[in-house]
């Protein structure tokens, strides 16, 4: 029996993304010149595997029997079956079953082929039966992790913060497909839906007074901005240039700029904005977005620990995190992320904050975000810079609804908002 080509791409992604790579390139390059309804196959199931992975290996370790060090192509195949046994409608068991067990004869011979055909095939017969979960009440850890497909150690961390309630909410935001959300550059969302509407295409204002549509039928991201000029953007990130409010007529530099819809937000009200970035092709792609839009940048190459810049009123520096806000857009992150990962991009950030500060003249603004839920990288982060800066301080303006604030920094968090999470302060240089 031959293995289909969607399966086969489906599992050199996976393989490739266990390596280490991100899932969104790894598909990307993988995709090549599949027809349309194998690549959205494909995005279906690489993408419900990576958010659903932990379940998945819950289930699968049942069926295993003690048997869990596996090679890691085997291990992705069973990951591969039981996705499409458990959660795509449109597959039949027995084709998940048999073109499983070819694709682990192909990788890892015959015994490969057995047990993968006796797994899947008890899998199939046990379904994925809540009571084979730890019992949320007695072991909520235990559960979020397995059931709610997310690293212990992460889970751990949120429930020390957040109520079990909270974080059973954000898991269950986190493993489902997010929204497609575009943010107009020049009309209010309500004209944005109009606009869209006289086109036939569904939309939706998502409030919160993000100024965000979502896109609620079946028209591409592609077809919509013909009708309006705007960032293909989720809200969240959209609410981070609402809450910097610059001053009209600011000169703007954006120092982690790419793929750029915060650059594109920003530059209604900024007569200039530079944006920058360490990376050639992110700026490439900005390039591309900024000439579709016809918004004018100014771009170039460049470290934001170093940026070749004297002065700027507002300095927006977006920095890497974790992107633990986000781990529902990407999924594959949370199984990379470790521990030691925060304080050694903690320190970077820090860094970018140093290089960064000493653009801001008395009056002037820096606003430091992140897509991270994670202390070490937001509050404690501008507290330690506060400390060895006493010229600055964090200021709102309410341009942002008050719930979103703590303090006065905006902090967005997907439990509430049905957002990716963001964290935003507003430093105003005063001395």
């Amino acid at each position: 029996m031959a293995v289909t080509a969607a399966r086969r791409t489906a599992l050199e992604v996976l393989l490739s993304t266990s390596r280490g790579r991100r899932l969104d390139l790894a598909l990307g390059a993988a995709l090549g010149a599949l027809p349309e309804r194998d690549r959205r196959w494909v995005h279906e199931a690489v993408y419900g595997v990576a958010r659903l992975r932990g379940r998945l290996d819950h289930l699968l370790d049942r069926h295993l029997r003690g048997r869990t060090r596996l090679a890691p192509a085997l291990r992705d195949v069973l990951r591969l079956g039981a996705y499409q046994l458990l959660y795509m409608t449109s597959v039949p068991s027995y084709a998940a079953v048999s073109q499983s067990v070819e694709q682990a004869r192909l990788s890892g011979g015959s015994g490969a082929a057995s047990l993968t055909n006796a797994v899947l095939r008890s899998l199939a017969r046990e379904g994925e039966d809540p009571a084979h979960f730890p019992d949320p009440d007695d072991d909520p850890a235990g559960h979020l992790s397995t059931w709610g497909s997310h690293p212990r150690w992460l889970v751990e961390r949120w429930l020390a913060r957040w109520p079990h309630a909270d974080v059973l909410s954000l898991v269950e935001r986190d493993n489902r497909p997010p929204p497609l959300c575009l943010t107009p550059l020049d009309l209010s969302a309500e004209d944005a839906v109009a606009r869209l509407g006289e086109a036939g295409i569904e939309a939706r204002p998502v409030g919160w007074g993000s100024g965000s549509v979502e896109l609620t039928g079946h028209a591409s991201a592609g077809r919509a901005l013909e009708r309006i000029r705007a960032a293909v953007q989720d809200p969240g990130a959209a609410l981070v240039t609402r809450y910097a409010d610059p001053p009209e007529g600011a000169r703007v530099a954006d120092l982690c700029a790419a793929p750029g819809g915060k650059t594109l937000a920003l530059s209604g009200r900024a007569a200039y904005v530079l944006a920058a970035d360490r990376s050639l092709p992110r700026l490439r792609l900005l390039r591309e977005n900024l000439s579709r839009t016809g918004v004018g940048a100014g771009l170039v190459v460049a470290l934001a620990e170093a940026p070749p810049l004297r002065e700027a009123d507002l300095v927006l520096l977006d920095v890497p995190c974790s992107g633990t806000g986000t781990l529902g857009r990407h999924p594959d992150a949370r199984w990379r992320l470790a521990p030691e990962d925060l304080g050694r991009l903690a320190a970077v950030q820090e860094r970018m904050l140093e290089g960064a500060a000493h653009l801001v003249p008395i009056g002037g603004l820096l606003v430091y975000s992140t897509c991270t839920l994670e202390p070490e990288e937001n509050q404690e982060q501008v507290e330690r810079f506060l400390r060895r800066h006493r010229g600055f301080r964090v200021e709102s303006t309410g341009a942002v609804e008050a719930g979103l604030l703590e303090g006065q920094a905006l902090v967005v968090l997907p439990q509430r908002t049905g957002f990716d999470g963001a964290f935003a302060a507003r430093l105003v240089r005063t001395r």
